[in-house]
């Protein structure tokens, strides 16, 4: 086990590749008390560090997302602020992964986070990510279903193929 600090094995080299996040999870998931030190990477001021945060807690997620319950009024309050897509992608995986522990009110403004992503964010990512995440919320929820249907008909011109499919597809599948 190494005593780097998972800033420090998360920084560096190409920013598309993992570089050490395979190495940081496999710490995290050996001791969950570690789960701390990697949140607060989110706080970098490296952006590559950001984005293999990212990385490293959605694959945390999909092991254990009970782990990352005590976290999700930070991700409302703290990862939501953080403008770069990579933490706004993941914010959507996250809270579709997490809908199942959240209270009515995380729900709310998850929710809300999420439609301002939808109308502000220009990533290709983030608008596929958070189009799957409404899209599924919205099969319960008649407000979000009439409020997301406009949305994915101006989504399904998007010039980009992967997002215009994606709002073409969710939207016929809503229809």
């Amino acid at each position: 086990m190494t005593s780097e600090s998972f800033e420090k094995m998360l920084t560096g080299g190409h920013p598309n590749s993992l570089g050490r996040t395979i190495e940081v999870v496999d710490i995290v998931l050996a001791n969950s008390a570690r789960l701390s030190d990697l949140y607060n990477c989110y706080f970098s001021a490296d952006e590559i560090v950001r984005l293999r945060t990212s990385n490293a807690i959605k694959r945390i997620s999909l092991e254990n997302p009970e782990w990352l319950v005590p976290y999700i009024d930070k991700f409302i309050s703290e990862i939501s602020k953080i403008n770069q897509p990579s933490a706004q992608w993941t914010l959507a995986n996250l809270f579709q992964t997490l809908s199942i522990f959240m209270s009515e009110a995380q729900k709310t403004s998850a929710k809300k986070i999420l439609q301002d992503n939808l109308e502000n964010y220009t990533d290709w990512i983030v608008l596929n990510n958070t189009m799957d995440t409404l899209s599924k919320w919205a099969i319960k929820d008649s407000i979000l279903k009439e409020w997301l249907l406009p949305h994915l008909e101006i989504l399904a011109r998007d010039p980009r193929k992967s997002v215009s499919g994606r709002a073409k597809k969710i939207k016929t599948d809503l229809m």
